[in-house]
């Protein structure tokens, strides 16, 4: 068994095998790291959760490599619940839809990142399914139902990015200045801390800038190309 793939989620490991280019070699220790993925000179890494953890090792790597890091984010979630016997008891999708700005909002631990010269970053949106099972006293704010794993049925979507100036066409298109985190929310269609998180990485990244205030919420602006250098 590779390095690191014991612990390892089929959903990751579905999305490693499937996004690698033909020829790459997987689980290869470098520099002290074990990377999922290294086709010639680039490195490949499938972060499916928490990319602020990754912030050291990409930190470290990225400094004499290339590297593409993978974001996947679930378009379509089909939940599948199963008993403590392990009996299939329903299958239903889920109504909540992540997109391009739920895979923005992901990487608010590292928006310093997003310009190095050397990383690219692509945003995979999903179809998977997540199976729970019935755990009583485990989980109690899920009323016992805790989710076991998640495995990947299809990829919907792929966005490379190169740069933070790169995500803006994540933002709605139809969008004023100053605009609010409410106004992308409702223009994407999505939930509000989700274009506060996204906000907050293209703020840091240099891209938006703050306007000062509209109404009671912070108005942003794009900031003219080169301010963010």
């Amino acid at each position: 068994m590779a390095i690191g793939a014991l612990n390892e989620s089929p959903l990751h490991a579905a999305l490693k095998r499937t996004l690698a280019p033909p020829g790459a070699r997987f689980e290869i220790e470098l520099e002290g790291f074990v990377v999922d993925a290294v086709c010639d000179d680039l490195l490949i890494e499938v972060q499916t959760r928490n990319v602020g953890a990754l912030r050291h090792k990409l930190t470290t790597l990225l400094r004499s490599h290339r590297l593409l890091l993978v974001v996947p984010v679930a378009g379509e979630r089909w939940i599948v619940r199963r008993d403590d016997a392990g009996t299939t008891l329903s299958r239903r999708r889920s109504p909540k839809r992540a997109d391009l700005l739920d895979a923005l909002a992901a990487l608010v631990g590292i928006p310093s990142l997003l310009d190095h010269p050397n990383l690219e970053i692509e945003a995979v949106v999903t179809r998977d399914e997540e199976t729970r099972e019935h755990r009583p006293g485990v989980a109690w704010r899920r009323r016992g139902w805790v989710t076991v794993e998640r495995r990947l049925l299809d990829v919907l979507e792929r966005h490379r990015m190169c740069g933070a100036r790169d995500w803006l066409r994540v933002l709605p298109s139809a969008l004023d200045e100053p605009f609010t985190t409410a106004d992308i929310a409702r223009g994407r269609t999505s939930r509000r801390p989700v274009a506060q998180r996204a906000a907050f990485v293209l703020r840091e990244a240099g891209v938006i800038a703050a306007t000062g205030r509209v109404g009671r919420a912070v108005g942003y602006r794009v900031t003219p190309l080169g301010d963010d250098a």
